[in-house]
């Protein structure tokens, strides 16, 4: 299949994009922050087409869906999302540096989509045929790649020294931490919106709003989660390292609300594996 192949070559853009801007970080030297970035957006170009193609070769199979129904698709997408979210943060804040936490996050999703899970196009089950997945994966993906970039900012506010700002490529802690708030925000009204409509979905499919199942359930502390993280934010209560820490926590909420449940815990989602 030709969209598996141009996977391929976003998975390759994104690793040379992450290196070149590591290299930015090591040697300070602005051709190659500029050049990652170029590559970025070139990646992100390609992995937009790969899933173009892919939504047109389901319809040539005769099975004809938007392509984010099982683990493989919503891992392109999430590296999709994360990279998007890098070429837009990187041009709001002017500040090359954050590729650099942010494309290896992006290399490594699709880096497992490539090499670990199948790529194979099949029909989809009853519950799948519904616009309101659409819906709902896209908006709850989107919400957790602003988490990841909230995830990979917190690791550099932990990271950087104090006293050495000026040396350093990286945004100073004070702006580090207005990222990770503003990426958390975004991710948070995303998130919400995504758990909405997938109650929606799930009422649609199952006759029921809520369950409990494992991946709402989980979906849900992830929720509370971010969303204790912004009151505490909001009323001063939670600042600095601590509001790095617990993002950093949230995120690890994400990853299993993601992949644990799917591998580690049976319910209805379970077929997204």
């Amino acid at each position: 299949m030709i969209n598996h192949y141009l996977f391929q070559l976003t998975a390759f853009t994104y690793l040379l994009s992450m290196i070149l801007y590591f290299l930015y970080i090591g040697t300070k030297k602005e051709v190659l922050g500029a050049t990652g970035s170029w590559i970025a957006l070139a990646g992100f170009g390609i992995n937009t087409a790969a899933m173009v193609v892919r939504y047109v070769e389901s319809h040539q199979l005769g099975i004809g869906y938007v392509p984010l129904s099982n683990m493989y698709e919503s891992m392109v997408f999430f590296g999709w999302a994360i990279v998007g979210l890098n070429i837009l943060f990187e041009r709001f804040y002017r500040s090359r540096s954050l590729g650099a936490i942010i494309m290896p996050l992006g290399f490594l999703t699709m880096g497992v989509a490539i090499l670990a899970l199948s790529p194979q196009i099949k029909p989809l089950m009853p519950a799948l045929q519904s616009n309101w997945l659409v819906y709902h994966v896209i908006t709850s993906f989107l919400g957790y790649a602003a988490f990841a970039v909230s995830f990979g900012v917190s690791l550099v506010y932990l990271l950087k020294k104090t006293g050495r700002e000026g040396n350093s490529l990286f945004p100073n802690h004070k702006a580090l931490e207005t990222i990770n708030y503003k990426a958390i925000i975004v991710g948070f009204l995303l998130f919400t919106v995504g758990i909405l409509t997938g109650a929606v979905w799930a009422n649609y499919a199952w006759g029921t709003y809520w369950s409990w199942d494992p991946k709402e359930t989980w979906s849900l502390i992830t929720w509370v989660v971010y969303a204790i993280l912004l009151h505490s934010r909001y009323t001063g209560r939670l600042a600095g390292r601590r509001m790095a820490y617990v993002s950093i926590t949230g995120f690890v909420a994400v990853l299993f609300t993601y992949w644990g449940v799917n591998y580690l815990l049976s319910g209805l989602h379970s077929y997204a594996s």
